[in-house]
């Protein structure tokens, strides 16, 4: 922090108090995150947060998207007379230019939220967490079934498959590290079910399936949980755009419902842990049953293995182009978190059928 003014950064934002302490806050993995600690007491401490342009890349339209999202649930959270509601939605604070960022002499782009006191996350998924968090994230898609507009995407085609098995063909055909040879029978295998895991985009392009507004990084530690386990709010809103809802269904099972971490190169911990996909499933349409459609509901058990696929497909074509876009920290790290990913997703396929039935008592 130490190239950084914070004080002068801070001093472009209509805060209230005065500024006591700006201190570390979280691990996160994109934005860089600050606590900002203010005087006197009864005065609001505040979160400062770096935006990174490099990923999110239209920042106005970034935090267009997060402040109509944020005012639309409050409306709703406002007409059900819900209490506490400062705690249960996220409120960003207007820089003195009037929008909710402010963009630095270094180009660096900043914005500022009133800290919600008392809340923690959690890092590891319980089946309790995961009915919570699939009950949570259901609710945030209802709320917002009805945004009176269209927003943007923050990280255009993030989630299109058909994007992603391209990308990979792209690398199979350039080959640009010499690695092809190695991994012939897991592109072989991947084509085989390419057509398949494609269906979403056909669907929509039918006018068949519909896409709507989805949160697109359903992680545990993504919500707020008060003192005593209670979830308050959807956090990190930076991906909040439109999508399938099996974005936000299928992606939070993949690493949640996984026994092990996406890159544990010891194959026989992989697993596809149904007591955490009970739980979150029966959370999930506990809310968001009453606006999804049939065809929504019946490709569940697609969306499932989907992000396995999916993010199997990535790891691999970061490993067949020289490991240009995740980190690694070792030469074959992609390559294990490509073959991790690979058996997670044969074994849900082999869960297919349980999966499908479960859903179905649910309804």
């Amino acid at each position: 922090m130490s190239d950084i003014d914070t004080a002068g950064i801070l001093a472009q934002f209509e805060i209230s108090g005065t500024v006591r302490e700006v201190k570390p806050l979280g691990n996160g993995l994109i934005n860089d995150t600050y606590r900002v600690v203010t005087e006197p007491n009864g005065a609001p401490d505040y979160v400062l947060q770096r935006i990174n342009n490099a990923i999110f890349q239209d920042v106005d339209l970034l935090q267009h998207n997060i402040e109509v999202v944020t005012a639309h649930i409050r409306r709703k959270l406002e007409a059900a007379g819900t209490p506490d509601i400062g705690r249960r939605v996220l409120q960003f604070v207007k820089a003195r230019s009037g929008k909710t960022y402010y963009r630095d002499e270094a180009g660096r782009y900043w914005r500022v939220m009133v800290f919600i006191p008392d809340s923690v996350t959690h890092e590891v998924v319980t089946p309790e967490h995961a009915y919570d968090c699939g009950k949570a994230f259901g609710n945030f898609e209802k709320m917002l079934v009805d945004v009176p507009e269209q927003l943007g995407e923050t990280i255009p085609d993030f989630h299109n498959m058909e994007l992603r098995i391209r990308q990979l063909r792209e690398a199979v055909q350039n080959d640009a590290a010499g690695r092809l040879a190695e991994v012939r029978d897991i592109v072989d295998e991947l084509e085989r079910d390419a057509d398949e895991m494609c269906q979403a985009e056909r669907l929509y392009r039918e006018g068949r399936l519909p896409k709507r507004i989805c949160h697109c990084d359903t992680k545990v530690n993504n919500m707020l949980f008060d003192r005593d386990g209670q979830v308050l709010c959807v956090i990190d809103l930076d991906t909040v755009m439109p999508s399938f809802i099996f974005s936000d269904y299928g992606d939070f099972l993949r690493t949640a419902a996984n026994f092990t971490a996406e890159d544990d190169p010891d194959l026989s911990r992989v697993g596809f842990n149904e007591e955490i996909f009970k739980a979150f499933t029966t959370g999930y349409l506990e809310s968001a049953r009453d606006f999804l459609k049939p065809i929504e509901v019946e490709l569940l058990p697609y969306a499932v293995a989907l992000f396995p696929f999916m993010q199997c497909v990535r790891f691999l074509t970061d490993y067949l182009n020289g490991d240009t876009y995740y980190k690694i920290k070792y030469p074959t790290h992609n390559l294990d978190r490509t073959r991790n990913q690979l058996t997670l997703y044969r074994t849900v396929r082999q869960h297919n059928d349980a999966i499908s039935t479960f859903i179905h008592t649910l309804l």
